[in-house]
């Protein structure tokens, strides 16, 4: 198993799903004159994907103040911008159909883990720049996505038993997995993401996660701080750690060397991690 046979791997995919690939067109054009009409009849067209969106976004850790119960209520609620990426997510999944228990969790598990990712960047961070949000609430839904080519590579080898033990002992996912391949699965999402031609900073933000810091230096201040942004968020969610009271301080300390205020970040992440666990 190497970075290599991945990537080629990665060359056989095929395209994302009609509704996908219908509202990513919509999303191009603007989400100024997307029509909302059009995005709900694209979302009523596939019964699963309308099923799997209305489940999601009616977990408490959404905390969402009524229960959606149709289309047009989900994106009057959520806005076109988060539910384009819903929509997105859920084509990567169904797409490359894991199986994550090498990583410890279900598939629903590791599901829900992605989406505590995106609330916890949305409720945070809206509260610090609204403007910059919705990017930044998008890529950490779906930045996981190379974990799930990993699952896949894992279970078809020889490897799985090897696999879970140096995992289960590993302190640093990103170690772990950078001895395994060379490379972090961010950088493997970020090779997904070309392949379906994804949005350019979605890429740039997850290859940034993989930089040294001789490199972060050579990078750009927005770029710079989107990938510190989103560390954060991986730091306080990941495969090892969901909203522990340790990561939760990993994280916290991540904020507050951004200039950011801690107390903020910590009262979101508790609020989600009531909402989850409760």
């Amino acid at each position: 198993m190497t970075f290599e046979k991945i990537i080629a791997n990665i060359d056989t995919l095929p395209p994302l799903s009609n509704a996908a690939n219908a509202v990513r067109s919509m999303y191009a054009s603007g989400l100024e004159i997307m029509s909302v009409p059009s995005l709900v009849r694209v979302l009523e067209s596939d019964a699963m994907l309308m099923a799997n969106l209305l489940k999601v976004i009616n977990a408490p850790f959404y905390g969402l103040r009524q229960k959606v119960l149709s289309a047009r209520q989900a994106v009057t609620l959520l806005g076109t911008h988060r539910i384009y990426m819903f929509v997105v997510k859920y084509s990567i999944d169904e797409t490359l159909k894991a199986d994550t228990s090498v990583y410890g969790f279900d598939t629903k598990q590791f599901n829900e883990l992605c989406h505590l990712q995106s609330a916890l960047m949305f409720q945070w961070y809206s509260r610090v720049n609204d403007s910059e949000v919705k990017l930044l609430s998008q890529l950490a839904l779906i930045m996981e996505s190379g974990k799930l080519l990993l699952a896949n590579e894992v279970k078809k080898s020889d490897y799985i038993g090897e696999f879970r033990k140096a995992f289960n002992e590993c302190e640093d996912i990103d170690k772990f997995e950078k001895e395994l391949l060379g490379i972090s699965t961010y950088r493997i999402s970020a090779e997904l993401f070309k392949h379906w031609d994804l949005e350019e900073h979605y890429v740039n933000t997850l290859l940034a996660l993989d930089y040294d810091e001789e490199k972060l230096k050579e990078i750009n201040f927005d770029l710079k701080k989107y990938r510190n942004l989103i560390d954060i968020i991986r730091t306080a969610i990941n495969v090892k750690e969901v909203l522990s009271e340790d990561s939760i301080l990993k994280a916290s300390k991540k904020v507050a060397r951004m200039g950011l205020s801690k107390g903020i970040f910590e009262e979101t992440a508790n609020k989600i991690k009531d909402a989850y666990f409760n």
